[in-house]
C-alpha cells in the first residue's frame, strides 16, 4: 500500500499533461470567429476549431432562414443562392472577409458573420410597384 499511494499521486499530478489542450471555449468577436474558421493549428485543435466554425455558421444560417420564411413581408438580411457554397467554403470565405475588413474585427461574432453574409449574399432588390394615376 505504501508503494501504491506515491505512484497514484504521481499519476494524478501528471494527468493534466496528458489532457488534450482546449482551443475553442467561447468565441466573442468576429476576429476570433475568423481565426477558428481558418485555423493555423494542426491535429485535434484544428478539427475542433473547424467543427465550432461550421456549427456556428450552420446554426446562425438556420435561425435566419426560420425567421425569414418565403413570402414574409420583411426582407431577409441575406439570400444564399441555390446551390450555395459548402459550409467549409463559407467558413474560409468569412475568415478572408474579416481579414479584408479589419474595422469589423472587434464586433460581436454574430454581427461580423451577418455583415459578411450581407456582403456576400445580397438579396435581389424587390420590384417596385407603381400606383395607377
Amino acid at each position: 500500500m505504501t508503494r501504491i499511494l506515491p505512484a497514484l499521486a504521481l499519476l494524478l499530478a501528471s494527468a493534466p499533461a496528458f489532457a488534450q489542450p482546449r482551443m475553442v471555449d467561447h468565441v466573442q468577436t468576429a476576429a476570433e470567429l475568423a481565426a477558428i474558421c481558418d485555423p493555423s493549428t494542426t491535429g485535434i485543435p484544428r478539427l475542433e476549431a473547424i467543427a465550432y466554425c461550421q456549427g456556428f455558421l450552420t446554426s446562425a444560417g438556420q435561425y435566419h432562414a426560420l425567421m425569414n420564411p418565403p413570402g414574409r413581408p420583411v426582407r431577409p438580411l441575406f439570400c444564399v443562392p441555390n446551390p450555395g457554397p459548402s459550409i467549409a467554403e463559407s467558413g474560409l470565405a468569412l475568415a478572408r472577409w474579416v481579414r479584408e475588413n479589419p474595422s469589423y474585427a472587434h464586433e460581436p461574432a454574430l454581427d461580423g458573420m451577418l455583415r459578411w453574409a450581407q456582403a456576400s449574399f445580397p438579396c435581389p432588390t424587390p420590384p417596385t410597384t407603381r400606383r395607377p394615376r
